[in-house]
């Protein structure tokens, strides 16, 4: 049955714990949001934004924020005002406690060309979410952290390690990050492969010790974000004619060990 509230329980950076009850499951107490954040996974995104949409005002806007892209796609009729975001905090779960590892931005814009300039929300946010930047184009951050998506998630899934041990591949990760910086290229955002390199050899770095969410999902035997990471590199590969070899071959390989356990009745997609 559904809880009325649900419990917080995090360790910051500075050690400091934060425990608090939030109210959940309350229709009243949606119908006067006048934001609605949505963090669930990629995949719940579509179906959770379409139900409750329908009691939320219709000037509240929407932020998802996920592993991932293509649920804006997927949300195109959406009347309310539509954001998307990125995290680069880094944080792992210990049990029921939440353990903040790393300090991070905030990044938000909006989703769409008639969403709006939203730019206050950063303001709000970062009392919240810290430090919070407003992006006019916030897909060429989106485009960043699903380069380090596409390199962490398979990887380790498939290789059943933490973070940090990523380090000695460096032929995949160059391969993979070769094969994202033409799509983001051809998607007209200037990056290099060297640049995302860097880039997710610092997020391997500052998670060294943490298990991909990914990961997760493949040892508890759920649905994972593939089909919005890789996946949706993929997609947008195709649209502009480029061969992305070992993106596709790391796709197949985590549907695949998705589909061994799926197949078997255990871990079967959950409605969110």
């Amino acid at each position: 049955m559904p809880q009325p509230y649900c419990s917080v329980n995090l360790i910051d950076t500075d050690g400091s714990f934060f425990n608090e009850s939030l109210t959940a499951n309350d229709p009243d107490f949606l119908a006067k949001s006048e934001l609605l954040l949505v963090t669930l996974k990629a995949w719940q995104v579509s179906d959770a934004v379409r139900t409750l949409a329908s009691t939320l005002p219709v000037t509240s806007p929407i932020l998802l924020i996920h592993n991932g892209m293509g649920t804006i796609e997927e949300l195109q009729s959406i009347q309310q005002p539509m954001l998307m975001g990125t995290i680069t905090h880094a944080a792992r779960r210990d049990g029921n406690i939440i353990i903040h590892v790393a300090n991070g931005t905030t990044h938000i814009g909006p989703a769409r060309e008639q969403d709006g300039d939203y730019s206050y929300l950063a303001d709000i946010l970062q009392g919240v979410l810290p430090d919070v930047a407003w992006h006019n184009n916030i897909r060429a951050e989106m485009w960043r952290k699903l380069a380090v998506n596409c390199v962490i998630n398979p990887l380790t899934a498939l290789w059943n390690c933490p973070n940090g041990e990523l380090r000695h591949h460096t032929d995949e990760i160059n391969a993979i990050c070769e094969e994202v910086a033409a799509v983001i290229e051809r998607e007209g955002y200037h990056t290099s492969a060297d640049d995302l390199r860097y880039y997710v050899e610092q997020v391997i770095d500052s998670t060294a010790e943490n298990i991909s969410s990914m990961l997760q999902d493949v040892r508890a035997m759920r649905h994972t974000e593939i089909d919005y990471i890789t996946g949706y590199l993929l997609k947008r590969a195709r649209v502009h004619g480029l061969a992305v070899p070992e993106n596709s071959r790391l796709f197949e390989m985590v549907k695949r060990k998705e589909s061994e356990y799926e197949r078997s009745g255990t871990g079967m997609p959950r409605p969110w």
